[in-house]
């Protein structure tokens, strides 16, 4: 199992340094893996000027899955946009073909008073949302800055193929068949007609999957409800940004961005693995970053592409367990509790493997 690792920047390599000592507790257990490490996003552009290198690029096709920490930095704002960090990363999952992407929105319950609605509100939470990664406004032509009657004018296209509204509605479809059997889609039909193409779309190719209850809702009311009660959703499927938003809305329902890991995937289970939340430099280097999103970023690697089930679970109960322990980094702390830092949440999880 060839895993290339991009730590990135911020508390990137922080986070990651705990995961790959947690892949390499279970390569000693007699996992076979190997892990190669290169740059992506702003640490890639000082040192190569490139936020997705051609060295990068090489190692990320080569390799059987890619692990990232997270990309981006104040410093980088001022690059023009195709040198920022942020190019890399888009760049990656459209080089790749990494079009869906899975975000786990699972409550623990040693976690449901860090959450930021009521305990019994959420309690039992555990929500997927299926996010289409590599088409919509994020890639869409026309786009950019230009003069128009004398003042600038901004432009970017909202734009789905037919084709790539039918594969992202078919793992999510297939991801509801595992689960609840419910399948929630969310678009803004009544205003913009390429959602009223995706749900269209998604509901013919639902007729595929009878055995699926699937719904339709707008993402105002969508974004509404996860607040109201969000425990009425079992999967989620829907575009690019507005999946962007949702997800990282849902983060919050569980405690912490810092506990969300994510997938994504290209058409033969190939992925990309990460936490969900961003470099927050405001806390690189200070050894306090919450490790475990990216610790269960490699358990859904060790399911989704290399069909480890075992060992995914293994590393699922060992966070469990560190949790029940009483175990927590400043985002999740509260009174009671012992607060820890970055290394030794993980020795922690890497103790109860």
């Amino acid at each position: 199992m060839k895993i290339c690792v991009l730590p990135g920047d911020g508390i990137g390599p922080e986070i990651v340094g705990q995961a790959v000592r947690v892949l390499e507790a279970l390569r000693q257990d007699g996992i076979k893996l190997e892990m190669e490490t290169a740059l992506l996003g702003g640490c890639a552009v000082d040192a190569a000027g490139d936020p997705y290198p051609e060295a990068t690029r090489k190692l990320a096709r080569a390799a059987d899955a890619v692990l990232l920490g997270a990309v981006g930095g104040p410093q980088y704002d001022v690059l023009p946009r195709e040198q920022r960090p942020e190019r890399g990363l888009l760049g990656i999952r459209k080089d790749l073909g990494l079009f869906a992407n899975l975000r786990p929105a699972l409550l623990y319950p040693e976690l449901a008073n860090a959450s930021s609605l009521k305990p019994e509100v959420v309690a039992g939470l555990d929500i997927l949302i299926v996010r289409e990664l590599t088409g919509d406004i994020y890639f869409g032509e026309p786009r950019g800055i230009a003069v128009r009657n004398g003042e600038k004018v901004g432009v970017n296209t909202m734009i789905y193929a037919e084709s790539e509204i039918r594969r992202i509605a078919r793992v999510a479809l297939e991801a509801a068949r595992k689960r609840g059997r419910k399948l929630c889609s969310v678009d803004k039909m009544n205003v913009l007609e390429c959602t009223q193409l995706w749900r269209d779309v998604v509901t013919d190719e639902a007729k595929q999957y009878p055995d699926v209850e699937l719904s339709h809702m707008l993402v105002d009311n969508a974004a509404m409800q996860l607040v109201r009660n969000p425990k009425q959703f079992d999967v989620m499927v829907t575009g690019n940004m507005f999946g962007d938003i949702l997800s990282d809305e849902a983060s919050m329902l569980t405690g912490s961005i810092g506990m969300l890991p994510s997938a994504s995937l290209d058409e033969k289970g190939k992925g990309l693995y990460e936490p969900i939340h961003g470099s927050a430099p405001d806390i690189a280097g200070k050894g306090v970053a919450n490790p475990l999103a990216t610790i269960l970023s490699t358990a859904m690697m060790l399911r989704y592409t290399f069909n480890q089930e075992t060992a995914a679970a293994r590393i699922e109960a060992a966070v469990k367990k560190v949790l029940q322990q009483g175990l927590r980094t400043g985002d999740i702390f509260e009174p009671g509790m012992r607060q820890v830092g970055t290394k030794e949440m993980g020795d922690a999880v890497i103790a109860a493997l």
